[in-house]
C-alpha cells in the first residue's frame, strides 16, 4: 500500500473512531439513537463540498466529503489526502457502506449517517423520529439532544444557517466535537 494512502486511512480510522460509541463502565452499550430518517424529509435537494474537522482530546483530524441529497437518496464520499477512504449510499430503507480495509470495526456508517441527519434535517423531522426518552430542542442557532434530560449532542449553527456554512457538533456522551464548514455546490 501506496504510504500516503496508508497514512490517510489511519487518519480517518482515527477521525471516524472518534463518532464510535464507548462501553458505559459497567461494561454495556449506552442507549443508543438510531436515527434512520428518509432522505424527502429533508425537503429539498442539496449539494455540499464539506471540509471536517474532528477534536477529541489533544488530536485534531480534518476530512472532506461530498454529499448529495435528494428525495430519493443520500450520498456522501468521504477523502483524506485525495483517497476515498468511505462511501455510504442511503435510500430511505438501505444503507450501504464501503470502508477502507483499514478502518476499524467501530467505524459505523449508521453513525455518519446520523451526525449528518441531525445536523441537516428539520427539527420537526428529527423530533418526529426519536425514540421514547430522547429530546430535541431548539433555540436560536442551537440544538440539543438529550437523552432522559440528559445532554448528549449540542449543534450550534454560529452562521444561523443549517447547510452553507459552518456547524459545530460538540458530542458529549462520546467526547468528540466536530466542525463541519460546508459550501453548497447546488441546492
Amino acid at each position: 500500500m501506496k504510504p500516503a494512502l496508508l497514512l490517510a486511512a489511519m487518519t480517518v480510522a482515527f477521525l471516524l473512531a472518534a463518532c464510535a460509541a464507548p462501553m458505559a463502565p459497567d461494561g454495556r452499550a449506552p442507549a443508543r439513537l438510531s436515527l434512520r430518517l428518509s432522505p424527502a424529509a429533508l425537503g429539498q435537494s442539496i449539494t455540499l463540498q464539506q471540509h471536517l474537522t474532528v477534536e477529541r482530546g489533544s488530536r485534531v483530524d480534518q476530512l472532506d466529503t461530498a454529499l448529495e441529497i435528494d428525495a430519493g437518496h443520500v450520498d456522501l464520499v468521504g477523502l483524506a489526502f485525495g483517497q476515498r477512504v468511505m462511501s455510504l449510499h442511503y435510500d430511505g430503507q438501505r444503507l450501504q457502506v464501503w470502508r477502507h480495509a483499514l478502518l476499524p470495526s467501530q467505524v459505523q456508517g449508521e453513525d455518519v449517517l446520523q451526525d449528518v441527519q441531525l445536523t441537516l434535517w428539520p427539527t420537526e423531522a428529527i423530533r418526529q423520529a426519536l425514540p421514547e426518552g430522547w429530546e430535541l430542542r431548539e433555540a436560536q442557532a442551537q440544538r440539543t439532544l438529550l437523552l432522559h434530560g440528559e445532554t448528549i449532542a449540542v449543534i450550534d449553527y454560529p452562521d444561523q444557517r443549517r447547510w452553507g456554512g459552518k456547524v459545530i457538533l460538540n458530542n458529549l456522551r462520546y467526547h468528540y466535537k466536530l466542525t463541519i464548514q460546508s459550501v453548497v455546490t447546488s441546492e
